[in-house]
């Protein structure tokens, strides 16, 4: 768990500083598909912010042996971080492979 933590702060990191120097793009889908891909989007972009918070928690939490408490946590921080990982890929797979 501590290197999926890595990893992701890793990816977090280079997310950031790509997107900072090079923007965004518009999704170019129409009809269904754009309301699809923001329906996902919306959410992936919330529960991004949430889990952070989240798996910096269970991570201390786990790492202070506190496991009822990490136990308790990681209940919810699990599925959030595995949701946002998939969505992550979908929206990448929407946004620059498909269109």
């Amino acid at each position: 768990m501590l290197a999926a933590l890595v990893a992701s702060t890793a990816f977090l990191t280079s997310y950031i500083i790509y997107h900072a120097n090079t923007g965004s793009k518009p999704f170019p889908g129409r009809g269904s598909m754009r309301i699809a891909y923001f329906s996902i989007l919306i959410t992936h972009v919330v529960l991004a912010a949430t889990v952070l918070p989240l798996a910096l928690t269970t991570a201390a939490r786990g790492l202070r042996a506190q496991y009822t408490r990490h136990v308790k946590i990681a209940r919810w921080t699990l599925p959030i971080w595995l949701y946002v990982s998939v969505t992550g890929v979908v929206i990448y797979l929407l946004l620059y492979q498909l269109y």
